[in-house]
């Protein structure tokens, strides 16, 4: 018999002030000593187990964090996190290989139909929020805005696009080297279809990998250089790079907690999800685990560099993953 989690989502809701964060303090998460907080619901005996995990290199940190921090509180349960882009862990879910993929877009139909021909049954939990970012070299002083038309005039299929004059006759005729996620990373079907227009439309003569950090060598390497990737890589890196403004039509607006939360950072403020397999939590540690997530999302995401869920982004998915567990138990 088990007693499960009691929501700690709405107590740590109501408990924050306020939901941006300009730092990434390092705050008390889901059972750790801190004035107010108090143990609520337990299993009753000490879990064990294995929790596999693989997908987005943008998600990965998050579910990398929260898997160190669950390990203090359950040092029995061993969950690994693989990061071979959100096409590459649904592969690996879908073919039963894995507990939890994270993923950077939602699902496609064919991946679904994927899942459904092993049998694959699994819940879709959003766990924070991402301001896609197109970054510069530092040392690029002639440009700190890029509209949405702009955008597509250097990454749309066939582009001809090499200097950064091409892009703007104001701009200096310095080479333009673009670098940008591979085409099994959800970034890449995200950035595709919001600037493009078309998911996978995007010219092939770039710089592609499926490691975040190549892109930020690629670009704080080269005065011309420009790439796009999650908000927190930018976090991570802000003294090698500088985050574009975008102007989707209402004016230049920058990636930022405050931007993503407002609805004012368009196209590319996105959901980060995991999807959790049905059948995984119905075994006591991965339900602990996702509930821990939950539990401490706004710490873990402020400490990971991510942009928090709203609290009603919060509550809803909380309710989605107890109507689950309502109809396995």
């Amino acid at each position: 018999m088990r007693t499960r989690l009691l929501p700690l989502a709405l107590l740590i809701a109501l408990a924050s002030a306020g939901c941006g964060r300009e730092g990434a303090p390092d705050g008390p998460l889901a059972g750790e000593e801190a004035e107010g907080t108090a143990e609520i619901g337990a299993f009753e005996e000490e879990l064990t187990g294995t929790i596999r995990a693989d997908g987005s290199s943008t998600v990965g940190p998050f579910t990398t964090l929260a898997a160190e921090r669950f390990r203090k509180e359950e040092p029995g349960v061993r969950v690994t996190v693989g990061i071979s882009g959100t096409g590459g862990g649904f592969e690996r879910f879908c073919a039963g290989e894995t507990d939890i993929s994270n993923a950077s877009r939602p699902i496609k139909d064919e991946e679904k139909r994927a899942c459904e021909r092993k049998g694959v049954e699994f819940v879709e939990l959003q766990i924070a929020n991402d301001a896609l970012s197109v970054v510069v070299n530092p040392e690029n002083d002639w440009v700190d805005c890029l509209s949405v038309g702009a955008l597509q005039k250097i990454w749309r299929p066939g582009s001809t696009v090499e200097s950064w004059r091409d892009v703007d006759s104001d701009f200096p005729d310095e080479k333009l080297s673009l670098f940008g996620p591979g085409t099994d990373s959800g970034t890449f079907d995200y950035f595709t279809d919001e600037i493009n227009g078309e998911e996978g439309a995007s010219r092939n003569d770039y710089s592609a990998t499926e490691d975040d950090n190549v892109i930020v060598r690629g670009v704080s390497g080269e005065k011309g250089g420009l790439g796009y990737f999650g908000f927190s890589y930018f976090e991570q890196n802000k003294e090698e790079l500088k985050a574009l403004e975008i102007d989707a039509g209402d004016g230049c607006v920058a990636p930022s907690v405050k931007t993503v939360q407002d609805g004012s950072y368009k196209p590319l403020a996105r959901p980060l999800l995991i999807y959790v397999k049905q059948e995984a939590l119905a075994r006591f540690e991965v339900e602990a685990f996702v509930q821990f997530i939950l539990d401490s999302e706004r710490q873990i995401a402020e400490k990971a560099l991510f942009v928090p869920l709203t609290d009603m982004q919060l509550q809803k998915t909380q309710a989605k993953l107890d109507a689950t567990l309502s109809g396995i138990g």
